[in-house]
């Protein structure tokens, strides 16, 4: 089953904004991510598991705020205590997901549908983040991830990448397209290319 896209209806592809007399590569670029495995894996309280031991890609969960554990393919994303979400391009790795976590101990959420994902990538990515958001995106670094919300849209924050910020963006698919007019509105004085 392929997945229809959140931002079909608003995601127009071209350069927006200050863009005129600027170089290219300074520009902001702005595209929606599909086709990503999201899936939100919580602990139960009564569960005397160890995380340390289950591992997804390659990857150990880590309970520590904020932090992402990562490899090529897949991102292991910090979300609450006892609480992760899994992003990968790997589609097939639920079903391992599924038979390691079992249900006694682990609610496990597909929400690959249910998502909006949205990709900033710039030096003025942090900039943007900063118009409709109460963080301290200063501190945000590398392979950090936060949950807060957008001009009051719930939302998620992955750092991929630094210098220059590359930021993904995840909401409620319901929300995407408000979510998706809020970013690109807040780009508009950087110019940016809608890729």
């Amino acid at each position: 089953m392929s997945s229809i896209s959140a931002l079909a209806n608003v995601h127009s592809l071209g350069q927006f904004g200050d863009y005129e007399g600027k170089d290219e590569k300074n520009l902001l670029k702005i595209s929606e991510i599909k086709n990503l495995l999201i899936v939100q894996i919580v602990q139960y309280k009564n569960s005397t598991v160890s995380v340390d031991k289950i591992d997804i890609d390659g990857l150990k969960l880590k309970d520590e705020p904020l932090r992402v554990a990562n490899n090529d393919d897949t991102r292991l994303l910090w979300n609450g205590p006892k609480n992760w979400l899994v992003v990968s391009t790997k589609k097939d790795l639920f079903k391992n997901i599924l038979e390691n976590f079992k249900e006694s101990d682990f609610a496990v959420t597909d929400l690959s549908h249910s998502r909006a994902v949205i990709q900033i990538e710039g030096q003025e990515a942090k900039e943007v983040l900063k118009k409709g958001c109460p963080f301290n995106f200063n501190s945000l670094e590398k392979n950090n991830s936060i949950n807060s919300t957008y001009n009051g849209i719930t939302f998620t924050v992955d750092l991929l990448k630094d210098n220059p910020d590359k930021v993904r963006l995840f909401a409620l698919r319901s929300f995407g397209e408000s979510l998706y007019h809020s970013i690109t509105d807040a780009s508009l004085e950087f110019g940016f290319e809608s890729l």
